[in-house]
């Protein structure tokens, strides 16, 4: 018993310091985006949503919060002219031995100096298993009147997973 035991711990720090991947994000122009991923490819994305678009990053951090948002890739940020929300879709790839739920904040902006406010959406516990990606929508309500044109890029600020 006790040698599964330290099994399983040694499998886990070397997972811990072995699931890394490089920085990555994605942005999109026209109606539907192709992510980058560093690795791997992802295909485009088309679900037929219209509206205004805006590009997409992934913002850099530590600890094991850095290994939780190296799993994520901005495919797409637009708005919804239908709900009137800003919406990004996030691939979650989680190529780990065990399962995951994912957290992140998702920030829409506008150009700097623009005078647009931030809008912040925030998904918790997107449940991913081992070895599987999963697609997660995540809105915000638009706070103007018009087409969302003056937000032109989307932004990653925090994520984690348990």
């Amino acid at each position: 018993m006790r040698h599964v035991r330290a099994i399983a711990v040694f499998g886990i720090a070397v997972v811990a310091l072995t699931g890394a991947r490089g920085s990555h994000g994605g942005s999109c122009g026209g109606g539907h985006s192709s992510g980058s991923h560093s690795g791997s490819n992802h295909g485009d994305d088309h679900d037929g949503t219209s509206g205004s678009s805006a590009g997409g990053s992934v913002s850099g951090s530590t600890g094991s919060a850095d290994k939780a948002i190296r799993d994520l890739t901005i495919d797409s940020c637009k708005y919804d002219p239908a709900t009137k929300n800003l919406v990004a879709r996030i691939t979650v790839e989680n190529d780990n031995t065990f399962d995951y739920d994912y957290s992140f904040t998702m920030k829409f902006t506008g150009e700097t100096g623009s005078g647009v406010v931030p809008v912040t959406a925030t998904t918790t516990a997107a449940a991913v298993t081992a070895g599987a990606s999963k697609s997660v929508d995540v809105s915000a309500r638009y706070p103007g009147t018009g087409d969302a044109s003056e937000y032109t890029e989307c932004v990653i600020t925090q994520a984690s997973r348990s």
